[in-house]
């Protein structure tokens, strides 16, 4: 008998019993749902048929629950939310079967993170495009959301608090000494470093704003002699003897093994994240990329932890 009774219940039954509830009066609920008064009676009375029971008390102040009606109503509502979580579930696969996710990032991020990633949300979802532009500043990837010409951005934090913002790796920075360096400790004092012509990124560089003002902290005047953009040249600028680098690890890579690596007087880093404009309209593909990122970030900071400095001993030449 329960079987054939809810058989011929109607999710319209259902809801007439929710807005009926809802606003005590057939009149009032038969308005909010865009039916006649007697189609909502009919509802609710077809209802009390399948059950068994009555659910409201009818009179001149309007409709009120029975005992049983409350109860009956709990599930309802339950029903009505499972319902709305479906059409929500089909929506979103609906919304991972095409489209495209445009990222805009830096090199060291496009090199060696992304790849990783982005192989991993294909695997998931391979009727999703994915499109990468690479800039030079950070300065440069917050214009680039703010315009819409990409949804997602990798960052150096912190930025502007118009954007959401998730942490995905701390990456070191490591000085770089030319080949014929001599190093006797895996950290580099500031009276050595004061030695070297030093090679660094331009001032406006992200990068290259916090480590200058990090550098202000040391005991010994240092010489900023070269400024490139270029992380590569300036890898082969070191190579060369030209001077020595300050860099982020992942930007630096990859070093030579003829340039010697070491740390700072006191270590120094920066904190990469993944970002979106808030408030922005963005496709459910954008979601599930931020979802991926999330969870390979952890994997992607051991990578990065295994790239040990290394201290080469070196006799000169």
């Amino acid at each position: 008998m329960n079987e054939i009774n809810t058989r011929r219940m109607k999710l319209s039954q259902i809801q007439a019993l929710i807005a009926v509830a809802d606003c005590e009066n057939f009149s009032v609920a038969a308005l909010q749902m865009e039916l006649s008064q007697s189609a909502v009676s009919h509802a609710i009375a077809c209802l009390e048929t399948e059950l068994g029971v009555q659910l409201f008390h009818r009179g001149r102040h309007g409709a009120q629950l029975t005992p049983v009606g409350e109860r009956v109503l709990l599930h309802g509502r339950q029903i009505v939310r499972s319902l709305e979580m479906m059409v929500k579930e089909a929506d979103l696969e609906k919304g991972l079967q095409g489209g495209q996710v445009r990222i805009v990032t830096f090199r060291s991020v496009a090199t060696h993170i992304l790849p990783g990633i982005i192989a991993e949300f294909r695997d998931r979802f391979p009727k999703i495009a994915v499109s990468i532009a690479e800039v030079y500043y950070t300065q440069a990837v917050e214009e680039a959301l703010r315009s819409g010409k990409a949804d997602i951005g990798f960052v150096s934090l912190p930025i502007s608090d118009e954007f959401e913002t998730r942490v995905i790796l701390r990456d070191k920075y490591v000085v770089l000494l030319p080949p014929t360096a001599e190093l006797s400790s895996a950290k580099i004092t500031w009276e050595v470093l004061a030695k070297y012509p030093l090679i660094l990124q331009p001032p406006e560089t992200a990068c290259s704003i916090p480590l200058r003002k990090y550098l202000t902290t040391s005991e010994f005047p240092l010489n900023i002699a070269y400024e490139l953009s270029e992380d590569s040249t300036i890898v082969s600028m070191v190579m060369q003897g030209l001077g020595a680098a300050i860099l982020p690890r992942l930007a630096a890579e990859p070093i030579p093994a003829e340039v010697k690596v070491c740390g700072l007087p006191v270590d120094f880093e920066r904190v990469i994240g993944v970002a979106i404009l808030r408030d922005a309209l963005l496709i459910p593909a954008v979601f599930a990329f931020l979802d991926v990122v999330t969870s390979a970030a952890e994997v992607e900071n051991t990578a990065v932890e295994t790239l040990s400095i290394q201290t080469k001993p070196a006799s000169a030449g």
